[in-house]
C-alpha cells in the first residue's frame, strides 16, 4: 500500500456509474486523493461486483475498480432517493454517471436542477455514443464500439476474421480519458475562475483516436487499411518471433537506427545498404524477407539468448508475457507496478498500483472495493440526515 494524500485531496466525487469506464475514471480520481462515494441501487449493485473471476463470492476486478470508494445504496429513481443525491451534490465537485441519455432527466436530476444545487459541479456523462445523434439512445458496451471504431477491423490475421480484445479495452481507454477530462474541467473551474460544466464522453471517440488515422488515410487516398497480423505498414522488421525453447518475443524497429542494429545482429548487415531500407514504410514493403531473416535467427536461440543478444546490441525486443511472467518481472517489481494491499474479505490482494509516479503528491490505495452499502449510514449521517429519516428511507427501499 502506498502513502500520500494525492493531488486531489479535498475533492469529492460521486460515482453513480457502472461497468466499466465511469468506475475506472472514479478509481483513478480516488487513487490520487479524491473522496469517492459509490452510489449503487439498493437491489441491483454495480455489475462489476460480479464481473470476472471471484474468490469466496468476492469479485477480484471489483476489488480494484471499487477501491478508495465508500459505498452508498441509493435508489435514484425514487423521489426520496433523488433528493438525497441532490443533498450529496451540494458538497460535491464531480458527479459521474453512465445512464442512457434522458434517464437523469426522467428522475428529476436534470442539469439545471443539479447546477442549481451546486453551480461548480462537474458532471461527467459516459455513454456508448454520446448524448446526441441517431445512436445516442442505443444500449452500448465496449465490445460494440471496439467493433465500430476500426479496432476489430484492423486486428487479427490477414486471412482471418476481425478480432475483438479479450478484455475491456474501449472502456479502459474511456475511463482514463474521463479522468483527464475531469482534471481539465477542474482546472478551468479552480485555476481559471470558470464554472461547472457537463462533459459528454462517449466510449467510441477515445478508442477511435487510439486506433489511429485510418479514416484520414481513407479520406485523402481512398485506401482502407486492412489486417496485417502482427506486422505493421509503418516499419519492419516488426513481428512476434518464436524462440527455440518455445517462447515468443516481440521485435520493433520504429527507429531506423534500431533497424540497422537488428539486421547487423542477425548477420545480414548488407540489408542496411539497400535503398529501400532507409525508411520504415519502405522496409515494410519487404517484410517477408526481413521476417524470414530475423525469424530464422531467433528460432535457433532460446529466449534468454535472444534477450541477451538484443540488449547487448542496443536493439529493441521484449518477451511475450503471461500473468506469471508479469508478476515475476524485475522491472515490474522494481517500480512496484503491482502492490499487495489488505482487503477486509480476502486478506492480502495483489493489485495494479496507481497509474502515475508523482514526486510531490503521490497517489495511494487506502482501501479495496468495499461491500455493497457498507457506508450508507455514515454518509447519510454526514449529510445531516437523522436516524428517523434514515430508517424511513431504508423502509421505503430508497437506501440500503
Amino acid at each position: 500500500m502506498t502513502d500520500g494524500s494525492g493531488p486531489l485531496a479535498g475533492l469529492r466525487v460521486i460515482d453513480c456509474s457502472t461497468i466499466l469506464a465511469g468506475p475506472l475514471t472514479c478509481q483513478i480520481l480516488g487513487d490520487f486523493g479524491a473522496e469517492v462515494i459509490k452510489v449503487e441501487h439498493p437491489l441491483r449493485p454495480d455489475g462489476m461486483r460480479g464481473h470476472g473471476t471471484a474468490v469466496d463470492g468476492h469479485g477480484l476486478w471489483w476489488k480494484e475498480v471499487g477501491r478508495n470508494k465508500r459505498t452508498l445504496g441509493l435508489d435514484l429513481s425514487r423521489p426520496e432517493g433523488a433528493e438525497v443525491l441532490i443533498e450529496l451534490v451540494r458538497s460535491a465537485d464531480v458527479l459521474v454517471e453512465n445512464f442512457r441519455p434522458g434517464t437523469l432527466e426522467r428522475w428529476g436530476l436534470d442539469w439545471d436542477t443539479l447546477r442549481s444545487a451546486n453551480p461548480g459541479l462537474i458532471l461527467l456523462r459516459v455513454t456508448g455514443f454520446g448524448q446526441e445523434g441517431p445512436y445516442s439512445g442505443r444500449p452500448a458496451f465496449g465490445t460494440l464500439v471496439e467493433a465500430m471504431s476500426g479496432f476489430a477491423h484492423l486486428t487479427g490475421q490477414p486471412d482471418g476474421p476481425p478480432t475483438l480484445p479479450a478484455f475491456g479495452l474501449a472502456d479502459s481507454i474511456a475511463g482514463i480519458s474521463g479522468a483527464s477530462a475531469v482534471s481539465m474541467a477542474l482546472y478551468h473551474r479552480d485555476a481559471r475562475g470558470g464554472e461547472g460544466q457537463i462533459i459528454d464522453l462517449s466510449l467510441l471517440e477515445p478508442i477511435m483516436t487510439a486506433v489511429g488515422p485510418a479514416p484520414t488515410i481513407y479520406d485523402r487516398t481512398g485506401t482502407a487499411l486492412e489486417r496485417q497480423g502482427n506486422r505493421s505498414s509503418n516499419n519492419a522488421p516488426r513481428n512476434l518471433y518464436r524462440t527455440s525453447d518455445g517462447h515468443w518475443v516481440a521485435v520493433s524497429t520504429s527507429a531506423d537506427a534500431i533497424a540497422v542494429r537488428v539486421v547487423e545482429l542477425v548477420g545480414r548487415p548488407d540489408l542496411a545498404t539497400e535503398p529501400w531500407f532507409a525508411t520504415g514504410s519502405q522496409r515494410a514493403a519487404h517484410h517477408e524477407l526481413l521476417d524470414a531473416v530475423v525469424g530464422d535467427w531467433i528460432g535457433e536461440r532460446t529466449r534468454d539468448e535472444v534477450m541477451t543478444a538484443f540488449e547487448g546490441a542496443g536493439a529493441a525486443v521484449a518477451p511475450v508475457y503471461g500473468p506469471a511472467d508479469i508478476v515475476a518481472d524485475p522491472q515490474v517489481r522494481a517500480r512496484e507496478m503491482l502492490v499487495h494491499v489488505p482487503d477486509e474479505d480476502l486478506g492480502d490482494l495483489l493489485q495494479h498500483n496507481v497509474l502515475y509516479r508523482m514526486s510531490a503528491t503521490p497517489g495511494s490505495i487506502r482501501s479495496t472495493g468495499r461491500r455493497h452499502g457498507a457506508d450508507t449510514d455514515e454518509i447519510l449521517t454526514e449529510l445531516g440526515i437523522d436516524h428517523d429519516r434514515i430508517r424511513a428511507l431504508r423502509s421505503s427501499g430508497a437506501v440500503a
